[in-house]
């Protein structure tokens, strides 16, 4: 019996991918942004990444920085919203994916955070698809990340409580 042809097959295995080198932390930091609209309703700020997931603004923490600064950065650099009451944290979360040989740990520290001033004049970066208010349920309904989604409803719980 001869030797069975695989060339044909070759097309279905997928490229191997490298086998993982070193493992990543990376600490990083944002917020959960709201305000109340023109009828009083909360609203939450998304941002909308280049592979068109919706998110809240967040970015890596810089040396010599703390969580608090880098979200309060974030949300200045993201969303050009500068104006800002940082209320408190809300929590953290964990998000790990692959990069090339690398796995990468990512951590998120979170907080509560109200706009202030003309919350209108929002502005996205270059590498954003979108930027916008929305609707608390909206926001809810379109978050990419349910961790994210989790901390959303605590938050709305905490607006609520303390009359913020």
């Amino acid at each position: 019996m001869p030797a069975p042809k695989f060339d044909r097959f070759k097309k279905y295995l997928g490229k191997h991918k490298p086998s993982i080198q070193e493992i990543v932390r990376e600490p990083t930091s944002g917020g959960i942004v709201f305000r109340h609209g023109k009828t009083g309703d909360l609203e939450i700020l998304l941002i909308q990444d280049a592979k068109d997931r919706w998110t809240i603004p967040k970015g890596h923490i810089e040396e010599g920085e703390t969580a608090l600064q880098t979200a309060r950065r974030e949300i200045g650099e993201e969303a050009g919203l500068t104006d800002v009451d940082m209320l408190g944290w809300l929590g953290k979360i964990h998000f790990r994916y692959r990069r090339l040989d690398r796995l990468v740990l990512m951590t998120t520290q979170i907080y509560l955070v109200r706009a202030k001033g003309d919350t209108n004049a929002i502005q996205k970066e270059e590498w954003m698809n979108g930027i916008k208010w929305f609707s608390f349920a909206e926001a809810l309904d379109l978050i990419e990340y349910e961790d994210i989604g989790k901390l959303m409803l605590l938050a709305k719980k905490r607006i609520r409580q303390e009359g913020l």
